[in-house]
């Protein structure tokens, strides 16, 4: 099978060495590929949060969605974020991805060397080795990790989104006509019947 047939399935599964929230079982599993200075990674990165309230309202104390990050860096588009992934993946070492995840997002308009050691620094990480992991680049590979994966899978730009293994592209060819809660709400209901 060429390239071409893969293009809308998840071809790296979810798997421990993602950051997750949930349950990598659970019924709907969400695959976000994305950087923290795409605008519309930061619009679907909310519509995932109102979604998560939504599945944890309807379904309290049960893992029925679980959702991972990936990056996907487009160096020429976004230029500051590989730097800004380096920074998650320093605080991830930390056990403070998910954290530093939303601050990322909730402040993408401040990304910046010293805003990044201020978000450290709020989340009580130890600044001495999140700049050094940093410096030395501790983390890329497991960044090019994921962007590769995104490019087995067809992502060609960010955000993509994977719903149960179905690519469902937010990227740049939709910018005019965004998602809604309603649009990924009605896609993962057709991905689990």
């Amino acid at each position: 099978m060429n390239q071409d047939s893969y293009s809308n399935q998840l071809l790296v599964l979810p798997s421990q060495r993602d950051h997750y929230q949930g349950t990598l079982n659970a019924p709907v599993v969400l695959v976000e590929y994305g950087n923290y200075e795409c605008f519309q990674c930061g619009e679907l990165h909310r519509l995932i949060q109102v979604i998560q309230q939504h599945f944890a309202s309807v379904f309290p104390g049960e893992n029925r969605i679980c959702v991972v990050f990936r990056h996907f860096i487009e160096n020429t588009l976004h230029p500051r974020a590989q730097k800004v992934a380096e920074a998650v993946e320093a605080a991830a070492a930390q056990g403070q991805f998910w954290p530093m995840h939303d601050l990322l997002f909730t402040h993408q308009q401040a990304l910046d060397n010293g805003f990044l050691v201020e978000y450290a620094d709020s989340l009580g990480l130890d600044i001495s080795q999140f700049l050094q992991d940093i410096s030395t680049q501790a983390h890329i590979d497991r960044i090019n990790q994921d962007i590769e994966s995104g490019y087995q899978s067809g992502v060609t730009d960010a955000p993509a989104l994977f719903i149960n293994g179905i690519h469902y592209s937010v990227g740049v060819a939709r910018r005019r006509h965004r998602w809604t809660v309603e649009q990924i709400m009605a896609a993962i209901v057709a991905a689990i019947h």
